[in-house]
């Protein structure tokens, strides 16, 4: 059959530095039941205008669950949700759009008496992405064996059904009300492969909190705190308790209802609303506090809601303002959409809830309201700013992640939600495995794993129950979902940097990460700086930065492509090299300059003292002093700062990284007499400094036959190391610029000296 390509607009295709990514991806493969036989007794005409309805349906379903469509294949739809973007529920808007491009071809006429069946299957895997090439209508997005699983699935679904892989059932339970079939059989593949039919959505039910809180007290404290000023002092409050998912934001809220009941002998009434992944109405949760406020259920018959509504707003309303209420918040109950009607209700809502406040101090709590609606965002404010308005004791509680677009006022106090410590980390994990019935020294292998995060913990206990491999204890597909959704709301750029710190190690540096991105020194530090912010690193010691949890690194890591993860691992691990360098390759090549530096040798010995001596004898043993040479284009590719600091091994150990670097740029005096010289030399630092003119006179450099005052004066021609010097003295009548009163191996930075440059165009420190 012809194939049509309805949709093949491009998508919004940032700048993105690594091109390809591993990620798990839901494939929904859709193909319309006896098509053969429905276009042999069609004309061609009623054929292609068939065509034409069916996929511009099927697309339209599509765009709205947010699926990007890959390939048009005869008759069959491929689309792919989570190919460039996560938000975690991919794999449940891929069968809502399954189970609505189904109610949708029902509903929609086609091309006279003919009616078209569709077969939909729905499956979750890893992948390969070219993110470049995240088009819809496109070709070769994503590579893998889910596609294959996802075409293979509806061969099995009844006609008008919904079929589902395991790991597509996994990741909609509790959101979609879903059959379980006998597994069927599937060529090349042992044993039989389970299936899924999908029934319809379902309404979550709130989360069990029955266990002790553990850690929080802090925040506990501070929030109750903040909530009962607002009461006693009728100065509406707006709090916001922002966290990570897992980091138990729900359930510090419902510690929060359970144990804040009165303030000051006063009753405190509470309306609590969740907002619900991609909820079809998007007044939904402003309809749910009304429910709450009520006492209606959902199944609850037209005669029990308007009693329960009568009865919620007698005290409230006159009789005739609640006879003239009654109809328009039963509809809003029903269809809290964004139509006029709908918006009427929800104002009725909002009258209510301002008239409650008004009698008994109030606080409206909404979780997850970084999924709600820009309506919902704008009945909380208007809620908060009316109430304010009248100094009402009502106080406002929402929770959201770190990266939501908060939409709170100036004045809203926000709540970070941290991970817990390490001690309570251990408390929870043994109260999880005692209450599931599994050993508890478990606990000590899943601790460093759960990083502080409380859903982590209950993740990794679930799956251990499920029957997971307690020996590898592979990542609960919980987490991996919600980590790849905090992956997902970075940019490109900070998104690179994090998948490229994964590679490097424990501690992660700016110059590491340049290095393994191909960048400018210094490029990174912006981004890493971002991800700090976001809550996704944490800052260490030596410009160094560390991830605040281990399943975030595992799955950046796991999302670059093989041969990716490894260019990334090498380069990072190329630290710079040092260039060991011949004296001859930097000492004044005409005789005069030779004869200088043998004056300046000369004087230099009568003036030293014993320690100079010890000193030179600790170097190599022999008098003659080599000169020292950083290359400072090693330094700025390094670490993209001038002042970098080095780590240098003692004279005469062996590194076999410093060898074939370009030719030097900067040299320095090894033997300027220091206090301590006669101790053994360790692991010293050195400051690297730029060409900056000339140097002025100083105590040190005085002697007219060597402006640096340092240069050997004979070559030698055996191969020098590089160790560090004294800190360079400052002008004369001055005391040192730096390293006064410092340990006498250490290099304390100060005001950049200037430089003399020599005629072989290298630059002596001064």
């Amino acid at each position: 059959m012809t194939t049509i390509i309805v949709d093949a607009q491009r998508t919004a295709t940032p700048h993105w530095p690594v091109p390809q990514e591993r990620r798990t991806v839901t494939v929904l493969f859709a193909d319309i039941v006896g098509s053969t036989a429905l276009v042999d007794r069609l004309d061609p005409e009623d054929v292609r205008a068939l065509q034409r309805a069916y996929f511009d349906t099927v697309a339209g379903v599509l765009h709205r669950w947010q699926g990007v469509v890959e390939k048009y294949v005869g008759d069959a739809v491929m689309a792919l949700f989570g190919a460039r973007h996560s938000d975690g529920f991919d794999a449940y808007r891929a069968v809502r759009a399954g189970l609505e491009i189904q109610a949708a071809l029902d509903r929609r006429p086609m091309v006279g008496d003919s009616r078209l069946r569709v077969r939909v299957g729905v499956a979750t895997g890893e992948v390969v992405v070219d993110l470049g090439s995240a088009v819809s209508g496109g070709h070769g997005v994503a590579s893998g064996a889910v596609i294959t699983t996802a075409a293979r699935l509806q061969e099995y679904a009844p006609p008008g059904a919904v079929a589902l892989c395991a790991a597509t059932a996994r990741a909609t339970a509790g959101l979609i009300t879903q059959r379980q079939l006998t597994p069927v059989p599937v060529a090349g593949r042992v044993p039989p492969m389970p299936v899924w039919h999908a029934v319809g959505p379902v309404r979550p039910g709130t989360d069990r909190h029955d266990g002790p809180l553990i850690g929080r007290r802090r925040e506990l404290a501070t929030i109750r705190d903040q909530l009962s000023r607002a009461i006693r002092e009728q100065d509406p409050r707006w709090i916001s308790l922002v966290g990570p998912t897992g980091s138990g934001r729900s359930r510090l809220l419902h510690e929060l209802t359970r144990g804040l009941t009165t303030v000051d002998g006063m009753p405190v009434r509470w309306c609590v609303a969740t907002c619900q992944p991609y909820p079809d109405q998007v007044m939904a949760p402003a309809a749910e506090l009304l429910r709450g406020l009520a006492g209606v259920r959902h199944g609850d018959g037209p005669a029990v809601v308007h009693d329960r509504l009568v009865a919620a707003l007698a005290s409230l309303f006159p009789p005739e303002r609640v006879a003239a209420a009654i109809p328009a918040l039963q509809r809003f109950l029903t269809t809290p959409d964004g139509s006029s009607a709908a918006l009427a209700g929800a104002a009725i809502c909002r009258d209510v809830l301002l008239r409650l406040a008004a009698h008994q101090p109030l606080i409206v709590a909404v979780d997850d309201v970084d999924r709600a609606a820009p309506a919902m965002s704008r009945f909380l404010r208007a809620l908060f700013s009316t109430a304010t308005a009248r100094g009402l004791p009502l106080a406002l509680i929402t929770l959201h992640q770190p990266q939501w677009a908060d939409t709170r006022p100036s004045p809203a106090r926000r709540v970070t939600i941290g991970p817990l410590a390490t001690v309570q980390s251990g408390r929870l994990l043994r109260h999880l495995l005692t209450r599931a019935g599994q050993p508890v020294n478990l606990a000590d292998r899943l601790l460093p794993l759960v990083g502080g995060r409380p859903g982590h913990a209950a993740a990794y206990v679930r799956s251990i129950v499920d029957g997971a491999d307690r020996v590898t204890l592979p990542l609960p597909d919980a987490v991996r979902r919600a980590v790849c959704a905090e992956l997902d709301h970075l940019d490109g750029e900070r998104r690179a940097v994090l998948m490229a710190a994964a590679t490097i190690g424990d501690v992660v540096r700016g110059a590491a990460v340049d290095r393994a991105l191909g960048w400018a020194p210094g490029r990174s530090a912006p981004a890493l700086r971002g991800l700090v912010a976001a809550g996704l690193l944490l800052p260490r010691r030596a410009d160094g930065y560390a991830f605040v949890a281990p399943a975030l690194r595992q799955v950046a890591a796991e999302r670059l492509p093989r041969a990716l993860r490894a260019v990334f691992g090498r380069r990072a691990a190329e630290a710079p090299r040092l260039d060991t360098v011949r004296p001859d390759a930097v000492l004044p090549r005409d005789h005069a300059a030779a004869d200088r530096a043998g004056s300046d040798r000369a004087a230099a010995d009568r003036a030293g003292s014993d320690r100079a001596g010890s000193d030179r004898a600790a170097v190599g043993g022999s008098g003659v002093r080599r000169a020292e040479v950083v290359p400072l284009d090693v330094v700025r590719a390094r670490d993209g700062r001038l002042d970098a600091v080095l780590a240098v091994p003692p004279s005469g150990a062996t590194d076999p990284l410093r060898r074939g670097l370009p030719s030097p740029t900067m040299a320095t005096s090894p033997t300027a007499p220091t206090r301590g010289a006669n101790r053994s030399l360790g692991f010293r630092r050195l400051r690297a400094v730029a060409p900056a003119g000339d140097v002025p006179p100083t105590r040190a450099s005085a002697t007219p036959n060597n402006a640096g005052g340092h240069w050997p004066a004979a070559p030698d021609r055996s191969p020098t190391t590089i160790r560090a010097v004294p800190a360079v003295p400052g002008p004369a009548g001055r005391a040192p610029a730096a390293g006064a009163g410092a340990r006498p191996d250490v290099v304390r930075t100060g005001p950049r000296p200037p430089l003399i440059r020599w005629p072989t165009g290298l630059a002596a420190s001064a």
